[in-house]
């Protein structure tokens, strides 16, 4: 079965996110996704708020920007949400986009360099290990966490560029794929991923499974298709096909369906930055489009 989400918008303000959180929970919705987008909410801080606010839904945050945060002060986060909520929270990191990493002065000069050595730290951090690391970025003398998570717990990352995706293959639990991800784009990135595994010894018979989660901009509503057509425009993408949908419940449930037989296993429903009823969009995706989705 594809796995079927939300994305609460960090267009939103914070105090909004509660209701939609709890409607989340109560109509059976699978995942609920934040983001961290500079420089509107945090995304530990909300994850936090919603999964104390619920019993059930996994909470995702794609994506923490690594340039911003520590690997030591991720993995503490990290292993914190996964003791006192298990098996429910969803981490993916990635680089950041690189204009607001240099309005906080922390872009690298390798993000991929910086990706690669976040991963390794905090994946073995998570693990329980004890690191000495004298990297590029990462630099860790003698540090290991108190309280790791009890079980494995899998670390996404959230990437685009051919080397970001074969390093997420290499050294990731997982891939986070924008809505800028049509299906031709996304069996592209499939084979890019499992040439990383490949080359990192990660594929084969017995190997852990690798999960590709996309997000899919999605409409619904008189209005959908203009608000569609108008965000994709704002974000240069309006020549793009095969980008979003809008349109009813089934419209929906087959533009998912493309994207899992490309090769998703989760799809994230991802509104329209003015959607006008977070709540409605939620209830019409864990009601009205998951019946759909086998």
């Amino acid at each position: 079965m594809t796995a079927l989400g939300a994305v609460f918008r960090p267009q939103l303000a914070p105090e909004r996110l509660r209701s939609v959180a709890e409607l989340a929970d109560a109509t059976g919705l699978e995942e609920l996704w934040l983001w961290e987008d500079c420089f509107r909410e945090g995304g530990i801080s909300t994850a936090a708020a919603a999964l104390a606010w619920t019993e059930r839904v996994r909470v995702g945050v794609g994506l923490l920007p690594v340039p911003l945060r520590n690997v030591a002060i991720a993995a503490m986060e990290a292993a914190t949400l996964h003791r006192m909520f298990p098996g429910r929270p969803i981490l993916a990191v990635g680089h950041g986009v690189q204009d607001w990493m240099g309005q906080v002065g922390a872009r690298a000069e390798s993000p991929v360099t910086l990706l690669r050595e976040h991963l390794d730290a905090l994946r073995a951090l998570l693990r329980g290990e004890r690191l000495t690391v004298q990297g590029r970025y990462v630099k860790l003398d003698d540090v290991a966490l108190d309280w790791p998570p009890a079980e494995p717990v899998p670390v996404l990352a959230g990437v685009t560029g051919p080397r970001s995706l074969r390093l997420a293959g290499e050294a990731a639990d997982g891939t986070l794929l924008t809505a800028s991800t049509s299906p031709e784009v996304l069996r592209r990135a499939r084979q890019l991923i499992d040439e990383g595994r490949e080359s990192a010894g990660r594929a084969g018979t017995g190997a852990e499974p690798h999960p590709v989660v996309v997000y899919l901009l999605t409409a619904t509503g008189p209005d959908g298709a203009a608000r569609l057509k108008a965000e994709l425009a704002a974000e240069g993408l309006g020549s793009v096909p095969d980008l979003g949908v809008a349109g009813d419940a089934g419209a929906v449930a087959k533009a998912v369906q493309r994207l899992a037989d490309a090769g998703a296993d989760t799809v994230v429903l991802q509104p329209t930055g003015d959607e006008p009823d977070p709540e409605g969009f939620v209830r019409f995706v864990a009601e009205e489009v998951r019946p759909l989705v086998p």
